[in-house]
């Protein structure tokens, strides 16, 4: 697959006097919650989206990755990659369209193949879940993203420490599986109490970060966590 331009999709698509189309409106909005009628517009109303769709990538999420890797240079050429919460599979085509080698996935959703890619159904905290994946891609991983968020409760403590429980979960697989020099990218929430996981992640990491790309939704708490240049163990 043709590698893309590297130097795309770094801010919204679209702007002023781009000729671009008014907002557009809702048809009806019968039967619908106030909360699926806000989720729709914004949906209609998203460059990000349409953009996805025009490309063919099964999520405007695919952008954050593309941001990301702009940033900082995370895919290159033939490194070895998993995928945590991989689900409809837009960082997987990504990763595909930028050279990465070996790519191995998980979600609870089950995901269209995409092909060399090799893709699980299942939770990725079952045991012996991580050893699969490492298998799958035939040794220890250069980069271990993960876009895993649980199902929210509306409690907002008990949220947070879903949240930080899978950041936890995802950086100890890190520290346990990557090669030396590999990184580890993980969403994360504002406000959700990654202090210290990210004083953990300082421990093996040359490197830490936070960033939110312009792909996520201004609205939306979002951001990524950024762990580069690991020690070894």
């Amino acid at each position: 697959m043709d590698e893309p331009p590297r130097k795309r999709m770094v801010r919204p698509p679209g702007g002023e006097g781009d000729g671009r189309a008014p907002a557009q409106r809702l048809k009806t909005a019968k039967q619908r919650t106030p909360s699926s009628q806000a989720w729709l517009k914004r949906q209609l109303n998203d460059p990000y989206v349409a953009e996805a769709k025009a490309r063919g990538y099964r999520s405007r999420a695919a952008f954050k990755l593309i941001e990301l890797d702009e940033r900082l240079h995370l895919i290159g050429r033939g490194v070895r990659v998993i995928d945590l919460g991989s689900a409809p599979g837009g960082w997987i085509q990504v990763l595909l369209e930028r050279g990465a080698g070996q790519v191995a996935g998980v979600d609870l959703l089950q995901m269209g193949a995409l092909p060399p890619a090799q893709l699980l159904q299942g939770d990725f905290t079952d045991p012996g879940m991580g050893e699969r994946l490492v298998a799958l891609i035939g040794g220890a991983p250069d980069l271990i993203l993960s876009d895993m968020a649980p199902n929210t409760t509306g409690h907002r403590e008990t949220d947070h420490l879903r949240i930080v429980g899978l950041i936890e979960t995802a950086a100890d697989f890190a520290v346990r599986t990557l090669r030396p020099g590999g990184a580890l990218v993980a969403k994360a929430f504002q406000g959700g109490e990654t202090a210290e996981v990210i004083a953990q992640l300082k421990g093996s990491f040359a490197q830490v970060r936070t960033l939110k790309p312009k792909a996520s939704r201004a609205e939306s708490s979002e951001v990524f966590l950024a762990a580069l240049g690991f020690r070894g163990r």
